[in-house]
């Protein structure tokens, strides 16, 4: 069992969470990874149902700098996120995947492919598919599977937006013969150079403010997600005291 934080397992090792997901690929398993941050760490903790999804995962990383900061203070170690736009970029300059990208708009996916292909020639033979918008019910999952199947990609990228791309894996799993799905959200966007969402500047970044950035970016979306999350840390922080004492 890994260890969780906040209740969610999450593994700050980059090496072991490279790893885990090379030997799913190696061993041609079935599974999936979340990127946690603010959001879906809220979710999951005021719901269980999403909260068993994320902790079924293969493996899942800590793409929040702030929770990566609390979390390293309340256990006194060096805990570094592992952000998912980072994540993205290194496996697709790894040219030795076979992707497959799933989710967001077409118009966003045509953008995608086009700057992608300037970095990996090889990624404009991949799919890129385009999802209706629908509840997480709705979608044809057995359909979707079966073109996934048949490319038998290593690496399946969602970008549907948390919570909803957790559950969607949650639910495209057992149709899938192969293949690691990992939960990328709005990385589509910020790879693509067209749309309104784009990452923030380096130095917002490096300073641990980039959800500062996206919340004047999407206030509308953004400032409530976070102002939730405040709301339950200092419950959250109250029990990881407890478990830490305690272990």
């Amino acid at each position: 069992m890994k260890r969780t934080y906040f209740n969610v397992k999450l593994e700050f090792d980059k090496q072991t969470l490279e790893t885990t997901i090379q030997n799913a690929i190696d061993e041609a398993k079935v599974g999936y990874m979340c990127c946690i941050e603010s959001n879906n760490l809220t979710i999951a903790n005021i719901n269980f149902d999403f909260l068993k999804i994320v902790n079924s995962a293969l493996v899942n990383s800590c793409d929040g700098s702030n929770v990566a900061m609390i979390l390293g203070f309340l256990h006194k170690k060096e805990f570094d996120s592992y952000v998912g736009s980072d994540l993205f970029a290194k496996y697709v300059c790894m040219k030795h995947y076979r992707h497959y990208f799933l989710g967001n708009t077409p118009e966003i996916l045509s953008g995608l492919k086009k700057n992608l292909s300037l970095i990996n020639s090889k990624i404009s033979t991949m799919c890129f598919e385009a999802l209706p918008f629908k509840s997480i019910d709705e979608f044809d999952y057995e359909s979707i599977a079966k073109k996934i199947n048949d490319d038998k990609p290593d690496i399946i990228w969602i970008s549907l937006g948390a919570p909803k791309q957790e559950f969607f894996m949650s639910k495209l799993k057992p149709f899938l013969n192969r293949g690691v799905m990992i939960g990328i959200g709005a990385v589509f966007n910020f790879n693509a150079g067209v749309g309104k969402v784009r990452r923030a500047p380096k130095w917002m970044r490096k300073f641990r403010i980039e959800w500062l950035y996206r919340a004047f970016e999407e206030p509308k979306k953004n400032i409530p997600r976070y102002y939730n999350f405040l709301k339950i840390l200092p419950g959250l922080i109250k029990e990881e005291k407890r478990k830490i004492i305690m272990s």
